[in-house]
Formats: structure tokens, sequence, C-alpha cells
């Protein structure tokens, strides 16, 4: 049988620990590495919140699937959805560009990046895991980091 929290500790774990991952890629220079963590922890920050309410799709974009939350959850989170929904829409693209570069221009992920884009994609996803946090703590949902 499905238990939501089981779902809601599995995606948490998982935005943690890519953030986590963002964080070292950062620090080693590695842009590629950071905008690739970052959108996969921003993504799952956004799963975990789906997850209080269904099973989140395997999309890397799950932005429609918080907006379609907005009518279930209280109305004084509805601005931190919709953000959240944000940053998942703003890096969902990265997921593809990461991982395969721009064929079409020739370019690997490794030609696209740099420093200005990591530190963009670092901060969506820090400030995705804190909107995370607040939105469980609201909701009265206790997870603890691993």
């Amino acid at each position: 049988m499905f238990d939501p929290m089981d779902e809601v500790r599995y995606r948490y774990r998982l935005a943690i620990n890519y953030l986590r991952e963002t964080n070292n890629a950062f620090d080693r220079g590695d842009w590629r590495g950071t905008v690739a963590n970052a959108q996969l922890s921003a993504e799952n920050a956004a799963k975990a919140v789906i997850a209080i309410y269904r099973v989140p799709s395997w999309s890397h974009d799950p932005s429609g699937e918080l907006e379609e939350l907005i009518d279930r959850i209280p109305r004084e989170l509805t601005s931190l959805i919709l953000e959240l929904a944000n940053i998942a829409k703003a890096l969902a693209p990265e997921h593809a560009r990461s991982t395969y570069g721009e064929p079409s221009a020739g370019l690997t992920p490794w030609d696209i990046y740099g420093r200005d884009d990591a530190e963009r994609a670092l901060a969506m996803a820090r400030r995705a895991v804190d909107m995370m946090n607040t939105i469980l703590k609201s909701l009265g949902i206790n997870v603890t980091d691993p």
C-alpha cells in the first residue's frame, strides 16, 4: 500500500542530497555539475511537496503538478508554492542541457555553463530546498535530515 509520507521522505532526501552535491560541485568549479545537481535538487524539493497530496510524475518539470495543488493548500502557502513551481520550471530544461549539451550547435554540457550559470542555479536550488522545508513545517510534516 502506498504511504505518501514514504514518498515525501524519499523526495526530501533526494532534494537535500542533490543540494549537497550542488554545493560540492560549485566548490570544485564544476559548473556543469552544479547546474545538473541544482536542477535535480529543485525538482525533488517540488516533488516532496507534491507527494503529500499525490504520487509525483516522472517529469523533470513538476511545476504544473505544484500549481494544481493551489486549491488544496492553506492560502498562506500559495506564494511559496508558486515560487517553487517557477524555480522547478526555470531549471527543468537544464536536465537535458546538462546531460546532452546542445547537439545542434555542437556544444557539450561542459561548453555551455560558466560560473554565473552555476551561481544562479545554486541560489535557485537553495531557495527551493528552503521553501520545501518551510512548506513541510507549515503543514506539520516533520521530516528530518538523513
